[in-house]
């Protein structure tokens, strides 16, 4: 509820402040007033969009604050989400500086509009004629059927189920985009990593394949040049192994004339020794030669099989190709168990859809149980507004497809007539009509949910006599359970008011503003009697306005 308003240059408001109490406040003054600024300034605390024109001394800010007691409302949550301080009276704060920014603070934490106006909704309701056509929306008569029906719990459990399934589906659909389009290429995908797991690949082999290859493709020149080398060496007389012999029993006998001479004599032993392992390995080599067309041409297929994959895959290693084929086989296999896991998310999606539709039976059986009571509360506060024949025809019938509050079609037909033709409300019901049915519904919804402050501002346009008494009863019945404000300028309704404020105007230095203050007991005996009969007050305009206020 709305504890305190504070209003500083802002329109023709200069300075005001005012406190406010519980149960049913009513605002009365002249048309013209300045009534309006007060929902004006309201409307700023609880976001709306600033406007330079509004400040009343451009070289000023405007500064507006409200206090609200929030302990009956169920707003940790909101405050925890949006990293403010929660505090039982909440205050919230709105300055439009002269360079037309504005700045807005809730219990002196910065905020942004959009934050406050969420806030906003949760702590005041300001209704006017023209904003009745709420009740026509199916939202709000949803909102109104479940809180008779009490339904809060299965629609939080619906609505946890519905946003697991829509996260489910969202799921499944990226699934066959990806299998639509893996299966495109699968095919081929498939067929490269045959062609690479069937080349059995092995990192190291390419160097060891082209030195076979090399030896088993030129095997007669290198039997013909061993031969060559081994005859060279081992040739009687001619033969380099005889005249390195030679060499070397000349040198050996020259040995002792001088150590220059030993050590050529020791090399020449040591060439000696080496040819002579040159030849032994030269002939070992010769002996394993041995031609071989057959593994020289799968030696050859061999190397023109990765010689052609590396081509294909624009590679110039095993390495790389072997790299490839995981990346292949990865895809494939990613492709393969696609399937697999459409099916599992089907099965679940399937079993979610049950669970739902388990709930939204629930909630269907409740709605349908409450509706009779609806409709003959609605209907007979109606009738004591001075609407005696009006009736409504409500139909909720279960659809296949899944709302944001359940899976019904809600149908809200109304005729205000007897024997009239039953249509849509925003059809068939009038200005009038419609306000009268608003505070119908809120006078319902006021025993069922704890509602924020309401603030009508006159609603009761069009209205007298019996049926204003009526509407005040009812207002002052919601009061019992919830702040109200009355906007009016119906006597009967000023006078149910715990509390009466006066919205008014005066000339201060020269300068005209507008004012709101509380009136006393004298006051008000005063300002009902002049809404009864005018600006010259009569005897029976306060004995009226007496009666209005006492009885």
């Amino acid at each position: 509820m709305l504890t305190n308003l504070s209003i500083k240059n802002f329109a023709l408001i200069e300075q005001l402040q005012v406190s406010f109490d519980t149960g049913l406040i009513t605002i009365t003054g002249e048309t013209g007033a300045g009534k309006s600024l007060l929902l004006g300034a309201l409307g700023l605390l609880l976001g709306k969009r600033a406007d330079l024109n509004s400040i009343k001394d451009d070289t000023q800010k405007c500064i507006i604050e409200g206090t609200f007691d929030v302990t009956k409302y169920d707003l940790h949550a909101f405050f925890e989400e949006e990293d403010l301080d929660y505090e039982g009276q909440t205050i919230i704060r709105r300055e439009i500086l002269p360079s037309g920014k504005s700045r807005a603070f809730v219990n002196d934490t910065p905020v942004t509009l959009s934050a406050l106006t969420l806030l906003g909704v949760k702590l005041i309701d300001i209704h006017s004629q023209h904003q009745t056509l709420e009740v026509t929306t199916t939202d709000f008569q949803f909102k109104v059927l479940d809180a008779l029906a009490n339904t809060d719990r299965e629609i939080e459990s619906y609505q946890r189920g519905l946003k697991l399934l829509k996260k489910k589906e969202n799921e499944l659909q990226e699934l066959l985009s990806n299998q639509e389009n893996f299966t495109k290429e699968y095919d081929y995908n498939s067929f490269l990593l045959k062609e690479l797991e069937e080349a059995k690949l092995l990192p190291d082999e390419l160097p060891v394949l082209e030195e076979q290859y090399e030896k088993l493709n030129n095997i007669e020149e290198i039997q013909d040049k061993l031969s060559i080398s081994i005859s060279t060496i081992s040739a009687e007389e001619i033969g380099v192994s005889d005249q390195l012999n030679s060499i070397k029993t000349y040198l050996s006998k020259l040995e002792p004339y001088s150590s220059d001479l030993k050590e050529l004599s020791n090399r020449i032993q040591s060439l000696y020794i080496e040819l002579d392992d040159v030849y032994a390995s030269l002939e070992n080599e010769l002996e394993k030669l041995e031609a071989d067309p057959k593994l020289l041409e799968e030696t050859s297929n061999r190397l023109q099989l990765l010689h052609d994959l590396q081509i294909k895959h624009t590679v110039t290693s095993i390495k790389e190709l072997i790299s490839i084929k995981e990346s292949l086989s990865q895809k494939v296999s990613k492709t393969e168990s696609l399937t697999e896991d459409i099916d599992k998310l089907k099965q679940d999606l399937q079993k979610i859809k049950e669970q739902l539709d388990e709930v939204a039976q629930k909630i269907h059986k409740k709605r349908n149980k409450a509706l009779p009571k609806l409709i003959k509360e609605l209907e007979n506060i109606l009738k004591a507004l001075g609407m005696p024949n009006a009736e409504f025809k409500v139909s909720l019938n279960l659809q296949e497809q899944y709302f944001s509050n359940g899976k019904e079609k809600l149908e809200f037909l109304f005729s205000a007539n007897k024997g009239g033709t039953f249509g849509e409300l925003k059809k068939v019901a009038s200005g009038g009509e419609l306000s009268r049915i608003m505070i119908a519904i809120k006078a319902i919804l006021s025993q069922y949910d704890q509602l924020p402050t309401i603030i009508f501002d006159e609603i009761d346009t069009g209205v007298s006599g019996e049926i204003a008494h009526k509407m005040a009863e009812l207002m002052t019945d919601m009061s019992k359970n919830m702040q109200v404000f009355s906007i009016t300028h119906l006597p009967q309704i000023a006078a149910s008011g715990q509390n009466q404020y006066k919205v008014y105007k005066e000339d201060v230095n020269n300068t005209t503003v507008t004012q709101l203050r509380l009136l006393n007991e004298e006051d008000r005996i005063k300002e009902i009697a002049e809404m009864i009969g005018g600006k010259d007050i009569s005897d029976s305009a306060l004995t009226h306005a007496k009666s209005l206020l006492y009885n």
